[in-house]
């Protein structure tokens, strides 16, 4: 066995006859398990409230989605409808249209988007189940599926035919209006019903038909704005995604379920990274504890110290004695704190400890990665701070005067 190891494992299981070292190295160590435990809990909880966040929007989310990068809307052809549900890892796809419009009903006017879909719809997201009000809508009629929001803002709720929502958008030319007739296409629709996912979407989009989205915008039969595809579970995405491409041309672009949320991605990344580096600048604090340990044992032990020095041992044999001694204490401490923090986040996940309604309890997740990087964390400062600690034994320091 390795000399320098041995004696580190024998010094961290013994006691030392100084109680005021004994009590430092306890701070030290229990410094490192508060510090590796909040660590992981508070990234457990970011990857649950990352997880919850997106959870909603997801249902409405497609495996894939098609734009074009010219203008609003492209075409697409028979032909290449054909091809695309030929592609290998392709489950099904829907035709959509979309477009900023001002919905109105009783003299209430609220800005959306309307989102025309197919009957394939269903098929491509689970929009049915996030509907606590009504049923999702039929094709080739003027009914809509609004939001929570949206429902409240213009006072309509489900299958009040004595209510209609009159969609407008502004008439495409030139020259001059005298009349709203010639400003603004409209249609009238009846809301069947209400769909609630999340406070952002709940104000965002009315679904309608597709072909009433394509009436009030004058859109040609084969005319859309982007296509959402349901991909297989054994699909390969990026072979897919070159596939659909090569059919419908380089002025597409397409965006994965990650690139759909890149914005929601972008703020939970930096909220999540802000408080990872909050909680290391804490870990550093608490390994100032472990040099402050590692040195008093050093100036404790100098007898002994001189003693394994004059019987052949080096200065760098001492050294590494007590920098595996920090290292030691890192990881056993970093251990116990990720069994702490796993039973917390586990008890968390088990029985709600923490509610942010009464209904809704605070969401964390027990992933592989949060493990890894607490670890890592704690391994990579360890070693420094032991290594600082270490760096104060010297030849003079050891040897018999």
């Amino acid at each position: 066995m390795n000399f320098s190891l041995y004696i580190a494992k024998r010094y961290i299981r013994s006691k030392s006859s100084n109680n005021a070292i004994n009590f430092i190295t306890i701070i030290a160590i229990v410094g490192i398990v508060l510090g590796a435990a909040s660590l992981f809990i508070v990234l457990s909880g970011f990857a649950g409230l990352r997880d919850f966040t997106l959870e909603f929007s997801s249902i409405i989310d497609p495996d894939l989605k098609a734009e074009t990068n010219i203008g609003k809307s492209f075409t697409l052809d028979e032909s290449q409808n054909q091809q695309l549900l030929a592609i290998d890892g392709v489950a099904n796809f829907s035709k959509i249209i979309e477009e900023r419009i001002i919905a109105s009903s009783d003299g209430n006017n609220h800005p959306a988007y309307i989102k025309g879909v197919d009957n394939n719809y269903n098929k491509i997201t689970a929009i049915d189940s996030v509907i606590p009000y009504g049923n999702w809508l039929y094709q080739d009629t003027p009914q809509i599926v609004v939001g929570w929001a949206i429902s409240n803002r213009l006072s309509v709720f489900v299958n009040d035919y004595s209510k209609t929502v009159t969609l407008s958008v502004p008439k495409p030319g030139k020259g001059q209006i005298t009349s709203q007739n010639q400003a603004l296409n409209q249609v009238n629709t009846i809301n069947v019903g209400i769909y609630d996912i999340n406070e952002e979407l709940n104000n965002k989009y009315i679904f309608a038909s597709i072909d009433t989205a394509r009436q009030l915008l004058n859109y040609q039969p084969n005319q859309i704005t982007s296509l959402e595809f349901k991909l297989t579970d054994n699909a390969n995405q990026e072979t897919v995604i070159t596939n659909i491409k090569s059919i419908l041309g380089k002025n597409i672009m397409i965006k994965n379920k990650d690139q759909l949320n890149d914005a929601i991605y972008k703020m939970l990344n930096t909220e999540n990274l802000a408080v990872y580096l909050i909680f290391t600048l804490v870990l550093i604090i608490a390994l100032f504890n472990v040099i402050g340990s590692i040195i008093m044992m050093i100036l404790d032990k100098k007898k002994t110290l001189s003693t394994l020095y004059n019987i052949g041992a080096t200065a760098k044999d001492i050294r590494n004695i007590f920098f595996y001694q920090g290292v030691l204490m890192t990881i056993i401490g970093g251990f116990l704190g990720l069994v702490i923090g796993y039973i917390v986040v586990q008890l968390q996940a088990s029985f709600d400890l923490i509610m942010i309604t009464p209904s809704l309890p605070y969401p964390v997740a027990i992933h592989l990665k949060n493990f890894v990087i607490v670890m890592l964390t704690i391994s990579i400062l360890g070693i420094i701070a032991s290594k600082i600690a270490a760096s104060r034994i010297t030849r003079d320091l050891v040897k018999t005067n």
